[in-house]
């Protein structure tokens, strides 16, 4: 197994729990892939995700292994569920509470609450089909979705329509429309080029609810590593695989420097692109780099761990800072790519929920500003972002931050490709438009390796934490079937 992150985790438990023998290598000295920890003057710092949405993806998955979420930690619901700061110096407060939302909808625009209950019953069902049959499918062929239950579901998710449209036709106040196409955001792409199948992330934001495991998103990780080592998985950090041995279509192992570790069957959930293109032979390789160039990725970031030396009453838990154009910024992330004119960007303020994470009388903030994957990235622009999105956070909450900033680190697209290897430093995967949905995504069965298959952020279900997990779930149990087939597990153990 290639990788330790969410997808990695997931894959490795569930091959494990059913008789395999497993080791995991991952590239740093922290398993988690992307969700590191980062620790500095007394602040803990989540350096990956910081949303937890769609929390029973979370209870299925610790449930398949005789657990619950509170076997692990105290997860908590964020009431508001977060603060969007928007143009004309205004801010509201998403509430949590479903009647206080459709309440706070009706207050922004007449007939808005009606209209958010049947937009949200629509999203559920959306949400209830895919979550059921849809998003656990390998997507390997058109085939899988010939059933006539599964087209019927299909055309109940609106596929051919975007998801700005069907917002956009029912919404007009702007803070409404912002809140309801922000999640397209997690996807890594537009709301226009966002199928409107997606507004089932509306149901999981305002329905499901934003949530906080106490003591950071971290401790998901320490989570699924308990399960993992439960089940036997080996997990051996600070091993960056350097070559995937295949012999006559048939992966033999991986290469570490100079061990060579033999197994069955690979699966990587490293970074799609580099692990074909760098770690298998030009002849197993799937898809070229003219693939690869044409493909839409979701946006990298520029990020900011801060440790501030007092409390910031003016901030959530979650802040979003949506008082430039979104138009704008989208465009010179897709269709334009540069440095944004005008950035809206994102603060988490996780230390407001949880005392844990930064010395007494401190805050622990993290800013994140999405921008175009590929761009140059050097120390001058990061320093001139900083200043935009501290000069507008200052002026928002209405007192100084900067002369309190104790720790400062920086994160930007040459650490995300250091790091992980991501392609052209993207954040978190491939943008799931339309183009890029299901079957139309990157395979994780290998056409040219009979036993190494992929899992993660760039192939199905996409980008996020739910779908990571799902994702290692997927891998596993397609090739527990192709094990079965050849007969290795009657024999003796496969190593995965």
């Amino acid at each position: 197994m290639i990788g330790s992150g969410f997808a990695g985790l997931s894959a490795a438990s569930t091959l494990a729990q059913q008789g395999c023998e497993v080791t995991i290598l991952e590239k740093n000295y922290q398993p988690g892939g992307r969700a590191r920890l980062y620790h500095e003057e007394g602040f803990t710092f989540d350096m990956g995700p910081s949303w937890y949405w769609m929390p029973d993806v979370f209870e299925d998955y610790y449930r398949q292994f005789g657990h619950s979420v509170s076997d692990f930690y105290e997860l908590r619901r964020l009431d508001p569920s977060y603060r969007v700061f928007t143009q004309g110096d205004q801010k509201a407060d998403v509430p949590a509470a479903y009647d206080s939302l459709v309440a706070f909808f009706e207050s922004r625009e007449s007939g808005a609450g009606a209209r958010l209950e049947a937009f949200l019953a629509e999203a559920k069902t959306k949400y209830d089909i895919a979550m059921s049959d849809h998003v656990h499918r390998l997507s390997d062929s058109i085939t899988e979705f010939l059933d006539l239950n599964t087209l019927l579901g299909t055309t109940r998710l609106q596929m051919f329509h975007s998801l700005k449209k069907v917002i956009r036709s029912r919404f007009k106040d702007p803070l409404l429309v912002s809140i309801l196409e922000f999640p397209s955001l997690f996807l890594g792409a537009t709301p226009e080029t966002t199928p409107a199948l997606y507004s089932m992330m509306n149901y999981a934001d305002l329905v499901l609810g934003t949530w906080y495991p106490m003591g950071g998103m971290y401790e998901v990780i320490r989570a699924m590593v308990r399960i993992a080592e439960e089940q036997g998985v080996k997990i051996i950090t600070g091993s960056e695989v350097t070559a995937i041995d295949v012999k006559q279509g048939v992966a033999t192992g991986v290469i570490c420097g100079a061990v060579h570790y033999t197994a069955d069957a690979v699966i990587a959930t490293s970074d799609y692109h580099y692990t074909e293109q760098v770690l298998l032979p030009e002849q197993y390789r799937r898809y070229d780099e003219h693939y690869w160039g044409k493909r839409t990725m979701s946006p990298s970031a520029l990020i900011y761990y801060l440790g501030v030396d007092r409390r910031l009453p003016g901030l959530l838990h979650h802040n979003l800072f949506f008082d430039e154009d979104f138009a704008v910024h989208a465009r010179e992330i897709y269709s334009d790519p540069q440095w944004p004119s005008a950035p809206l960007f994102y603060v988490c303020a996780p230390s407001v929920t949880d005392p844990t994470v930064a010395p007494e009388g401190s805050e622990n903030l993290f800013l994140l500003m999405p921008l175009a994957p590929g761009l140059q990235d050097t120390e001058e622009m990061r320093s001139r972002y900083f200043d935009i999105m501290i000069e507008r956070l200052e002026q928002r909450i209405g007192m100084p931050i900067r002369d309190s900033i104790v720790v400062n680190r920086s994160y930007c697209i040459r650490d995300f490709e250091k790091d992980y290897h991501a392609y052209k430093g993207n954040a978190y995967g491939l943008a799931n438009t339309l183009m890029q949905t299901a079957i139309l995504k990157p395979k994780m069965r290998s056409a040219k390796v009979k036993n190494l298959l992929y899992a993660g952020q760039l192939t199905v279900p996409g980008p996020g934490v739910p779908p990571a997990i799902i994702s290692g779930q997927i891998a596993a149990r397609d090739l527990m079937k192709q094990l079965k087939k050849t007969n290795i597990l009657t024999k003796t153990p496969a190593h995965v």
